[in-house]
Parts: C-alpha cells; structure tokens; sequence
C-alpha cells in the first residue's frame, strides 16, 4: 500500500507544479508578455523556485491571535483536499479507493476545507481575515448544494456511486456514452460551482486584494502562506479530475486502442499499454479543463459578493433540482 501512496503523491505534486508553470505560461501570452523564463529550461522550475524562498521566509505570529487555530487552519485545508485524490480512478485498478460512495466522499472531504480558511481568519484576530474566512465559508455553501445535486444526478445515471463504476457506465458507446452528452445541464452548474469551490476568478471574493487585502492570507508568512497556494492548486487539479471522470469518461477513449499489442502480438503488454494510455487520456482531458479554467481567470471580471449569493442560490440551485427531477423521471420511466 505505500508504494501507491507514494506514486500519487509524487503524481500529485508533479500535476501541481505543470499547472503553476502552465498558468503563469498561458497568463503570460494572454497579457502579451514574458513569462517566467530564468529558472530551469522554459521557467519549469519557478513553482520550486518559489517555494524554496517561502521555506526560508520568518514564520510570523499574530500577537493576539489564536496560535493553534492560526497554525491548525492551513494544514486543515491541504489534508482535506489530498484525502480527495483518494478516489480518483485512472484506470480500473488503478484507483486507491474504490468506494461505493466514492463521488460522496469526496464532497464530504471537499467541505472540510472551508473550515481550515474560516479557522485561519478567526485566529488571526484581523477583521480582514475573518471577513475573508466568512466569505469563505459562505461561498462554500451556496455552491455545495448545486454540485452535489449534479453529483448525486449523475450517481442516478450510472446506478452507482463509485467513481470507478461511474466512468464504466459512460464506455458503452464510445464517446456518444460520456455524460457530457447525457446531463448537459449538470455539466453546466457543475463547471460553475467547481470554479466557485477552487475561489478561481471571478469567484475569488475571500481574497480579493482590492477589498480585504490578501483576505483571509493577510497574517501568513513563509511555509503556512505557501500551503494555501498549494491547497488552491490541488483543489483546482482534484475538480479537474473529477470533471473528467464524472462527464468525460475518465481513462476511456472513443476509439479502440488496445489493438496496437495485439497487432504485434505482444500480449503481456495489453494491460501495461492500457494502463498508460488510461492515465495519459485522463490528464489530456484534466488538462483541457485546467487550460480553461486559466483563460476565465483573465476573462471575466470578479463579482460582487450579492451578485455571488444571488448565482448559487437564485440560478444554480433551481436548475441543479430541476435537472435532478429530469434525471429521477428518466430513470422511472426507463424501468
């Protein structure tokens, strides 16, 4: 069990520094600019560069804060967020978890997080911070229920609740099978509310700097301010992956490539190329959401925070039910 522990953590961190070096990249040609190009060929090593600075940085303390909910609250977020990747199938055994409440689990794990802002800002006795945590906490929740009213249709969809059994159900018919297709609708509210849960622009009001400074990161210095950058990294991944796997089929791919082996009659090489491949498609489609996910953030201007409130629960909320109660009467009726 360790060395597959081992192996996602070492996938999850070297997904981690692709997007910062993407991002900062994709950034970069949309502002018509330079990006980061001193450390490492290209700039791919900035994100360590970055990181081996914030390691080396003072470790500030609120004088009046609360020091165990000040240290606790960013440590919180991050566990939070890698137990997610528990879950995330990229192949039929190549999951570490393979749940009957997979999908379930994972919004459960996912809503832990919001704690750990909330701890941060109310430790760090600064009216910013805590204004910053409540935002948190508040945009959390109006885009919860939305997501997990998506989640739960396509659990309807595929009889199951299990990520593996989920991107199975959408193998039948090629690339015509991907929920994409099926739940249009839920792909919608489900893009929307992902981008909300990673705080992305325009959804980024718990730290927007024109209004709360660094929101609820304004106390953080040194290693604890770089893991709130690393828990919005892995969020933004984790949402990525489960995009994939819940509307665009996972590890399947629309054509048949398993006879490359066959051809050439190496059969012993059927699972080892499958397996390959599988991972290689789920990351083309993770990071196809990714490249998306960057280009809204130098697209759309931030909300405010009533025009926030008002999209979750006014817009989402009602056509994630109404979605829902098309999906239960399809599968009645299909009975």
């Amino acid at each position: 069990m360790f060395v597959p522990i081992l192996t996602t953590v070492l996938g999850i961190t070297i997904g981690v520094l692709i997007i910062v070096w993407l991002e900062r990249e994709i950034s970069a040609g949309i502002q018509q600019r330079i990006g980061p190009e001193y450390a490492g060929p290209l700039g791919v090593l900035q994100a360590l560069a970055d990181g081996t600075k914030l390691l080396f940085k003072e470790n500030l303390l609120p004088s009046r804060g609360n020091i165990r909910l000040f240290s606790i609250g960013p440590s919180l977020a991050v566990i939070s967020i890698l137990l997610s990747y528990s879950v995330i199938p990229f192949g039929y055994h190549l999951v570490l978890a393979d749940l009957s409440i997979g999908v379930f689990l994972w919004i459960a794990i996912s809503s832990i997080a919001p704690i750990g802002l909330l701890m941060s800002g109310y430790g760090s006795n600064n009216k910013y911070s805590f204004l910053g945590g409540l935002r948190a906490a508040a945009q959390s929740i109006s885009y919860e229920i939305p997501l997990t009213l998506c989640v739960l249709s396509i659990s309807l969809l595929s009889n199951s609740s299990s990520t593996v059994d989920i991107v199975e159900a959408q193998s039948k018919y090629g690339f015509w099978g991907w929920n994409l297709w099926r739940q249009p609708i839920g792909f919608f509210v489900f893009l929307i509310s992902s981008l909300a849960e990673c705080e992305r622009l325009p959804f980024d009001l718990p730290e927007a700097e024109e209004e709360l400074v660094a929101g609820y990161q304004t106390e953080y210095s040194g290693i604890k301010f770089g893991l709130f950058y690393v828990a919005s990294y892995l969020n933004l991944l984790v949402s990525s992956l489960f995009v994939t796997v819940l509307y665009l089929g996972g590890w399947n791919l629309s054509i048949p490539y398993i006879f490359i082996p066959e051809f050439f009659e190496v059969n012993k090489a059927i699972k080892i190329v499958g397996a390959i491949i599988g991972i290689f498609i789920t990351l083309a489609k993770t990071y196809l959401f990714l490249f998306l996910s960057i280009t809204t953030r130098w697209t759309l201007p931030r909300l405010r925070m009533d025009q926030l409130l008002n999209l979750g629960w006014k817009f989402l909320l009602p056509i994630s039910l109404g979605n829902l109660l098309l999906t239960t009467s399809s599968q009645l009726l299909s009975l």
